[in-house]
This record gives structure tokens, C-alpha cells and sequence, in this order.
């Protein structure tokens, strides 16, 4: 490219918020909202698009900060979910993270904005702590639902996060509205699977749980405890500690194997 040549300016936000609300129009379909309700999706400004759809449309738009911010405040079902491909991570502030969890009126968007967006950034875990105190349904569910996404995203966070989020979901753990109990099993039973120690941890508070006088207790920790000692999740996680301890044992062997001398050769003449 020539110097001398510029690059197109980009239209303004509004008009690319239109052009997005107007592809997302045109992806409608009424198959795809009468399918809403059947999913338990609550949402008065929906216009009825598959997700493959809208994670295919997010893809052509790429990301874009100003852009996913302005189409939140479309109040637009369909166009908030597109907010979850569409922001950059990095730019996601603490005080964006509150206003747009306040927002959340049914749990597509919550974990949708979970599972592709919030467990990429850095303040992630402080908003669990916070979230998990607050008594609104889905800012609570989002407390748990972040902390599912984040148990089955990062691999490289310590065990001793998890823990802290063990103590968490044992308090959170008598709330019996649906939301809120379903989020706080989905993240005990995600946790669980990340390694054998965390695996212990969990099968034993769910077996607590599980033996608990409390009806929401007893229901999230049979459904764990279910789960997590199923044949299938304890192969699954045995055999991931044996992989783990394979790398280990190799990356020791590596680091004391020692350096071979090399002998520099004369150049020829």
C-alpha cells in the first residue's frame, strides 16, 4: 500500500449500530423467537436469531469496544448478546461489568456475557466476590455462572482461587430460586472436574451439602455429587492428573538433564 493512500475512515458508531441491528433483522426468524420462551428466555426486545447466526455475524464485525457498548444500550435481546463477541476484554472496566450486570433480565445473556467475555477479564474474581453477596437473582446467578466459565476456561489458575470459590458457593448454596441454585451447582460441578485435588474438594462438599436439612442444599448437592462421581468425570479426571503429573516428571527431568558442551570448529581455510 502506498503511502500517500489512506485507509477509509470507519462510519460513525451510530450508523454501524444500525447496520448491525439491521443484519440481526434480517437473521430474524419467527421460528427462532417463539423459541425464546420455550428455553426459559424472558425478553421483551427480542427479535428471534439463532445464536450460530449471531456468533457468525460477530465474526464479520470483529471486535469493537465503542461498538459493543452502544449496541447494550439498544436494550435489543439479540443485540446484547452480540455484545459478548464484539467487546474487547482488556477495555472491559469493573464499573461496565456492574451497569451491564444489573441489566440482566434472563440467563442467555448472563451466561452468554459469562462464558465469552467476563472470564476474559482481569477483574473477573473480585466481581464473584461481590456478586455473590448481592441478593438480585441474575446478578447473583452471575456470580456462579462467572465462576463456571472461569473453572472450565483458565488453565492456569491456582487451586487456592477455586477454594475460596468453594467457600462461596457453600454460602450461596440454601438459595432456592432456580436461577440461582442452578448457577451455584454448575460451578461446583465445573470446578470439580479441573483436577483430582479440586475433585476431592468438591465431591466432599457436595456430599455435605447433600446430607444437609435444607431442601435447595440437599438439591444442588445430590446433583454434584451425581455428577462428579460419575464413572465417566472420575476417568476423565484421573486421567487428566496423569497427564499433568507425565508433563510435571518430564519438565523435571529436562530441567536436570545437563547441558552438552558444544565445540566450536575452525572455519576451513
Amino acid at each position: 500500500m502506498n503511502r500517500s493512500e489512506k485507509l477509509p475512515k470507519p462510519a460513525p458508531l451510530a450508523t454501524q449500530v444500525q447496520t448491525a441491528l439491521a443484519a440481526l433483522e434480517a437473521l430474524s426468524t419467527k421460528r427462532d423467537l417463539d423459541n425464546l420462551p420455550r428455553f426459559g428466555i424472558t425478553a421483551s426486545n427480542a427479535l428471534g436469531v439463532s445464536m450460530a447466526k449471531i456468533q457468525k455475524l460477530a465474526k464479520s464485525l470483529g471486535r469493537n469496544h465503542e461498538l459493543a457498548c452502544a449496541l447494550w444500550d439498544t436494550g435489543c435481546y439479540e443485540a446484547r448478546l452480540l455484545t459478548a463477541y464484539v467487546a474487547e476484554p482488556a477495555r472491559v472496566t469493573p464499573a461496565q461489568m456492574d451497569r451491564w450486570c444489573k441489566d440482566f433480565d434472563n440467563w442467555a445473556v448472563c451466561d452468554t456475557l459469562c462464558f465469552h467475555l467476563f472470564d476474559r477479564v482481569p477483574h473477573a474474581w473480585p466481581k464473584i466476590h461481590k456478586w455473590s453477596r448481592q441478593r438480585p437473582e441474575f446478578v447473583k446467578r452471575t456470580a456462579f455462572a462467572l465462576m463456571a466459565s472461569i473453572a472450565g476456561h483458565d488453565k492456569l489458575a491456582a487451586d487456592d482461587v477455586f477454594l475460596e470459590g468453594l467457600t462461596l458457593i457453600e454460602g450461596a448454596a440454601n438459595d432456592e430460586r432456580n436461577f440461582v441454585k442452578k448457577a451455584v451447582s454448575w460451578a461446583l460441578r465445573r470446578i470439580g472436574r479441573r483436577n483430582l485435588a479440586l475433585h476431592g474438594a468438591c465431591v466432599e462438599l457436595a456430599a455435605r451439602l447433600a446430607a444437609s436439612h435444607d431442601a435447595t442444599e440437599r438439591w444442588i448437592g445430590r446433583d454434584a455429587y451425581r455428577e462428579l462421581t460419575s464413572a465417566p468425570v472420575e476417568r476423565a479426571v484421573n486421567a487428566k492428573s496423569a497427564r499433568e503429573k507425565t508433563r510435571a516428571s518430564t519438565k523435571r527431568a529436562v530441567k536436570s538433564t545437563p547441558k552438552k558442551k558444544t565445540v566450536a570448529r575452525k572455519k576451513q581455510r
